[in-house]
């Protein structure tokens, strides 16, 4: 029985994350990074393609923890099961590794004497590949291929296999705690060293809270930004500073629908948005460890600049899809890797020039190469933001001459001139980039803008629209208190508003992306029109809808990239780190005074 995206919760190291289901299932894990292959992918499948349960032997499939939460500050979970016998607590993480990665799970008695069944099924290469098990030293050892997996238990408790998996199951009273060790190793490599779980228990808490101390905001949201900051950091790459779009690859954009991607890459859109985050709730080594990695991703010929790349910065992110995984919720074609890496979408260099002038504002010190690589960016902008593309949404139709990557190219020329303003001693020509910002800008305001309707539309041409043109205000292009602004919010939340959250553009009839099928709210695109309502003077509002977002978040405070209204389920890729940025983002716009007051 396929559980809800919203079931399920999130673990990880900083180098990879696993998710946790409320039925005390693992059923996503990469090894050993967010990018690697999967050893358990019964998310995208069933249970023969790799998960591991821990729950009283009492709890049938689908039965459910009574309660769970992560503790304070961390991102340790903390699941209970109340049972006729007595109540027990499983406890699950990933300490941030010295070198192997590890994954923990400490089961402790709470009261009465509870059995508790452990079922281990270990499936490398996402599901496909079922390994060889054998004993060592007390240990199991699964082996396929390049991977390895040492399993073992603390104290050992009685285990066996059976169909193909590692069973185990043992009785704790009140007090008395089991902890097993799963982790993963290159199989020619020698056995791995032992870590003690409860020393790195205590370590991963330690570490946890010691990090989320560091946050700024005291605004009345506290709780649901630092939860989302903590989300944020554990999609992070630690070893480059990445910052992956999500943990998962092909939930689905609609159920047993085909868009369905996957998201565990790094995408230059979310740079600017991401950065301001991270700067205004004070975590300054996250931000310019991230600026570091934009840096070295970008820097190259600017004609190759890519709208994503791999947690490292790698370049190929080609495009397969696994036939043998049936799909969440059947939900095919299960796809790794992204096509979309080829594709021209020109906002992307105002994101990035955006991202290095906030930078530069913030205090961030700047590389001496930084400001060559923003001088490429730009010729290459001046001499090609003429053309069409696909735009901020990865369309998978025909090229179009989008609205908003049009206004990001203005944002572009106008970081520059701004930049120069406030560094005069800097190269540039202050003058050719004062008059590409003003091209640019009258080229949008003729030919993005319906005066019919009073709106800025999706393409130039098009009756359609965008919720990416909330962002008009957000970047300057135009003041708030512009009619034309006023005009696209109204028109926005009117034509793609979805239960009092947005879309981020029609799918009806036939659709800009080229895909079939339909698509729930996009959860950042609600936030945009949040903080567009805040800035044009519509605060109340604004607050009632961010209220209505944070109750979209699951049990543990999380969130997908997308919302169905209508039947209350998270939908796309989980979590994802776009949607938690736009609640830190929106969380600290609203905390400021009313625009209107």
């Amino acid at each position: 029985m396929t559980q809800a995206i919203e079931d399920y919760a999130l673990i990880g190291d900083l180098m990879t994350s696993a998710l946790v289901g409320r039925d005390g299932s693992i059923d996503w894990l990469c090894l050993p990074h967010f990018d690697s292959a999967a050893c358990f992918a019964a998310l995208l499948g069933n249970k023969e393609n790799g998960h591991w349960r821990i729950a009283p032997a009492e709890a049938g499939e689908g039965r459910r923890c009574t309660r769970r939460a992560y503790a304070d500050g961390s991102l340790v979970l903390e699941s209970y099961w109340e049972t006729d016998d007595g109540t027990v607590k499983v406890v699950d993480f990933m300490p941030q590794r010295d070198s192997a990665p590890d994954l923990m799970r400490i089961v402790e008695g709470v009261s009465g004497r509870v059995t508790v069944r452990s079922t281990l099924r270990l499936r490398f290469d996402y599901g496909h590949v079922v390994p060889w098990v054998r004993r060592s030293e007390g240990d199991r050892v699964a082996v396929a291929g390049p991977d390895s997996v040492w399993f073992r238990s603390e104290p050992p408790v009685r285990t066996w296999g059976e169909d193909r998996s590692t069973r185990s199951e043992f009785t704790v009273g009140a007090g008395e705690k089991v902890a097993f060790v799963l982790t993963w190793h290159p199989s020619h490599e020698t056995r791995p060293e032992r870590a003690d779980p409860y020393e790195a228990l205590e370590q991963s808490l330690a570490d946890w809270r010691e990090w989320s101390a560091q946050c700024r905001y005291e605004g009345p949201y506290r709780e649901a930004v630092t939860r989302s900051l903590i989300t944020l950091k554990a999609l992070t790459f630690a070893p480059t500073g990445g910052i992956v779009a999500a943990a998962t690859t092909s939930l689905p954009e609609e159920l047993g629908g085909v868009r369905n991607w996957d998201y565990r890459y790094c995408w230059l859109r979310d740079s600017t948005l991401t950065l301001g985050a991270l700067v205004s709730t004070g975590f300054l080594d996250e931000a310019r460890a991230w600026r570091a990695w934009l840096l070295r991703a970008v820097a190259g010929d600017p004609a190759d600049l890519q709208i994503m790349y791999g947690i490292a910065g790698e370049r190929r992110i080609p495009e397969t899809e696994l036939p043998w995984l049936r799909g969440y919720a059947s939900s095919a074609p299960v796809r790794t890797g992204n096509a979309a890496v080829d594709q021209l979408q020109l906002d992307v260099y105002g994101e990035v020039l955006d991202s290095l002038h906030l930078a530069r504002a913030c205090g961030l010190a700047s590389e001496r190469h930084a400001w060559k690589i923003q001088l490429a960016l730009l010729d290459f902008l001046e001499r090609n933001w003429h053309r069409p593309d696909e735009g901020l949404w990865e369309v998978r139709g025909p090229r179009r001459h989008f609205t908003h990557s049009k206004v990001m190219a203005w944002v572009a020329a106008d970081r520059a001139v701004r930049t120069l303003e406030g560094a005069p001693h800097l190269p540039g020509d202050v003058q050719r980039w004062r008059a590409m910002r003003d091209e640019v800008h009258r080229d949008v305001c003729d030919k993005g803008y319906d005066p019919e309707r009073g709106t800025f539309t999706q393409y130039y041409g098009s009756r359609e629209l965008d919720a990416a043109t909330l962002l008009i205000p957000r970047v300057g292009f135009l003041p708030p208190d512009d009619p034309r602004v006023i005009g696209t919010v109204d028109a926005v939340r009117a034509e793609l508003g979805s239960s009092g959250l947005v879309r981020r553009y029609s799918t009806e009839g036939p659709s800009v992306d080229g895909l079939p099928g339909d698509e729930g709210a996009f959860l950042a695109c609600s936030f945009w029109l949040a903080d567009a309502l805040h800035m044009t003077g519509r605060g109340k509002e604004a607050r009632e809808l961010f209220e209505r977002l944070l109750a979209v978040r699951n049990d543990v405070g999380l969130l997908a990239e997308e919302y169905d209204p209508r039947t209350g389920r998270q939908l796309g890729n989980f979590p994802q780190a776009f949607s938690h940025v736009g609640l830190v983002n929106t969380a600290i716009a609203l905390s400021a005074p009313d625009p209107a007051h």
